[in-house]
């Protein structure tokens, strides 16, 4: 019996119990999960990427660079970013929080990496 997204509402909005809520809340938080690692499944080490306009800071969008490994749960992924991105990192007057050095020509953004939601791939050509 198909069930439509306003049955789904219906049955959740009658759950007499918290505990009850909260599992439908785990069900769809782990179904987000498996959505999301096939949706950036490409996302892997080696391949071309831009950071995309979601991703705050804002002086790190739209630069370029190689997608690096990614975390345990691989929802971020560490990213060298190529020689002209580095240097437009480098010389942005906004950039407070990565100091780049003259001599490093190709930077790794620091911390945690970049959510893999915020990288589009770049086709190799």
């Amino acid at each position: 019996m198909p069930t439509t997204m306003d049955n789904v509402l219906e049955f959740i909005g009658q759950l007499p119990d918290p505990s009850q809520i909260a599992e439908v809340q785990e069900a769809s938080a782990q179904r987000l999960r498996v959505l999301d690692k096939k949706a950036f499944a490409g996302i892997v080490a080696g391949r071309r990427a831009r950071i995309s306009e979601s991703l705050r800071p804002s002086m790190l969008r739209g630069l370029t660079g190689t997608v690096q490994e990614r975390n345990r749960t691989g929802s971020r992924a560490g990213f060298l970013l190529d020689e002209e991105s580095t240097r437009l990192l480098r010389r942005d007057p906004r950039n407070t929080r990565y100091p780049v050095p003259e001599e490093v020509r190709r930077f790794r953004i620091p911390g945690n990496g970049v959510p893999v939601s915020c990288l589009d791939l770049i086709d190799e050509e």
